[in-house]
């Protein structure tokens, strides 16, 4: 399924500054990624975050809390969020501790739990869970969310029926699995991390995040085929 997301203002999408001349931002290692960064700073940040913003902005989009979903752009958010890595850049270099993505994804996420506070106050539901995951600390993506996103261009007349049924079974699938098992789906699946960022993200083994994986991706492989036969 391809996810037609643009680059948010501000960010650098076509021109070709001296980082991106030295390597290919999204597939390069990390450490040439750090290198790049410790070499041209901003520019490199930018041009990593627009090599990313597909997959930030799903993030974005898929926990952004349903009442905001119609009011704000999940662009806007991540221009935000860039802002703010410009900010923190120079301590995370200090001591890199995690893959680059998986620092700017956390910085995506702190700037959506301060887009949740500033116009949700009060009645912003909680940043947690009733039990917290290790490694993640972030607004929450529901299964409801998780089957909206699938199932967003599947928007004509004839295919309402099909949508609601669908969207109800991934639901249930979503909402029976284990928590870090749906939480591993979402970040190999839907945020497209690998399996070592996914690790890292979580805080465990690399090893264990594999076997989740598979587990959840299992169990999904039912609701995966019925959206396939849809399409087809």
């Amino acid at each position: 399924m391809v996810f037609g997301l643009g680059i948010g203002p501000g960010i650098p999408e076509k021109r070709i500054g001296p980082a991106r001349r030295q390597l290919k931002m999204h597939d390069e290692s990390d450490d040439s990624q750090v290198e790049s960064l410790r070499r041209f700073g901003a520019q490199a940040l930018a041009e990593i975050l627009a090599a990313n913003m597909e997959r930030l902005r799903r993030i974005v989009d898929l926990r952004l809390d349903s009442r905001l979903a119609g009011r704000l752009d999940a662009a806007d958010v991540v221009q935000e969020a860039f802002l703010a890595a410009r900010e923190r850049l120079p301590r995370f270099l200090r001591e890199p501790r995690v893959p680059v993505i998986v620092w700017l994804r956390g910085v995506v996420l702190d700037a959506l739990v301060d887009v949740h506070r500033r116009h949700l106050g009060a009645k912003m539901r909680d940043a947690g869970r009733e039990v917290p995951l290790p490694g993640v600390a972030s607004p929450d993506a529901t299964s409801i969310s998780m089957a909206a996103y699938l199932l967003g261009d599947l928007t004509s007349p004839s295919q309402a029926a099909m949508r609601e049924e669908t969207a109800r079974r991934i639901d249930q699938v979503l909402a029976g699995m284990d928590p870090i098992d749906r939480e591993v789906l979402l970040l190999r699946h839907f945020e497209q991390l690998s399996n070592d960022e996914v690790a890292s993200v979580l805080g465990v083994k690399k090893a264990a995040a594999s076997r989740r994986y598979t587990r959840a991706v299992t169990r999904f492989r039912e609701v995966i085929e019925a959206i396939s036969d849809l399409h087809g």
